[in-house]
């Protein structure tokens, strides 16, 4: 096996490592939107009259979970679960990464380039504050041909994407099951409601009861399992902005290009606080 062909399977998976070295902090406006809809159904709850208590049943509760939970086993293999579950986990503490910062260390490399060479930066590679750079950067001093680096690069940016993609599919087959597993337990309360039609007042209480499965799967589906899928792609989509400005840095660092006229190609990675909108007349 090439040298090339071995620093290309270690580069690490970028949607997991598109920023190897900043510090990771708790996402409180993710945090903020989860007890936004708790409260927000709580509150909707309270204002029928109807005791909370009432919506808590063990049975619509093991059927719904049970039933999403088995079905997500089904159509999911083991290993895309456990990378879906990771990604969920790393929602609630992304990497945080500042382009300002990583477009300036992507110059300095360049400087450094254009005066000793390709090979002046493999001491400093360690001290890389995004892993995909270093990675990228290791690949490009390995590399004799410009195509050759930019399609290495380009196929794992196309491959973490769809790693992203598949990951939140997960969430989006679940939830779409949710819903359909909470009219199979509200259609068993219903047996159980009609085994005991003799008691109005059993059929009552029981006809509610049974309509909580329902309640529990759309919540399911749409207050957790398909916003996180939605998130996921948001964060994959970020990802993925900040990978195409590492890449087109790399080509950069590659070709010796002018420190300025890299920061410039840079600086459209950037995003306006202020987009300019159409001018008045």
């Amino acid at each position: 096996m090439s040298t090339f062909q071995a620093s290309l399977r270690e580069i690490p998976d970028p949607a997991q490592a598109s920023v190897g070295n900043n510090s990771r902090r708790l996402d409180l406006w993710m945090l903020a939107g989860i007890a936004i809809a708790i409260v927000a159904t709580i509150a909707g709850i309270a204002s029928t009259g109807v005791s909370p208590g009432y919506f808590f049943q063990p049975t619509g509760a093991l059927i719904v979970i049970g039933g999403t939970l088995g079905v997500t086993f089904i159509t999911t293999p083991r290993v895309a679960l456990l990378h879906s579950l990771r990604r969920v986990a790393d929602l609630f503490f992304p990497a945080r990464s500042s382009r300002e910062d990583l477009i300036e260390e992507i110059v300095s490399y360049v400087r450094l380039v254009r005066i000793r060479g390709l090979v002046a930066i493999e001491p400093v590679l360690d001290q890389t504050s995004n892993r995909f750079l270093a990675e990228s950067l290791l690949l490009a001093m390995d590399v004799n041909q410009r195509a050759e680096l930019e399609t290495a690069l380009a196929n794992k940016l196309r491959l973490c994407e769809r790693q992203g993609e598949a990951d939140a599919k997960v969430l989006d087959v679940a939830g779409g099951f949710a819903p359909t597993i909470g009219v199979l337990g509200t259609v068993v309360g219903l047996i159980d409601v009609l085994r005991q039609f003799s008691t109005v007042s059993s059929v009552a209480s029981g006809l509610g009861t049974a309509f909580v499965s329902t309640i529990y799967g759309l919540a399911l589906a749409n207050l957790v399992l398909l916003p996180a899928a939605h998130r996921i792609r948001a964060r994959v989509a970020e990802a993925f902005e900040i990978q195409e400005l590492i890449m087109e840095g790399t080509m950069c660092v590659f070709d010796r290009i002018h420190p300025a006229l890299v920061r410039q190609r840079l600086r459209c990675f950037l995003r306006e606080e202020h987009p300019a909108g159409p001018t008045a007349a």
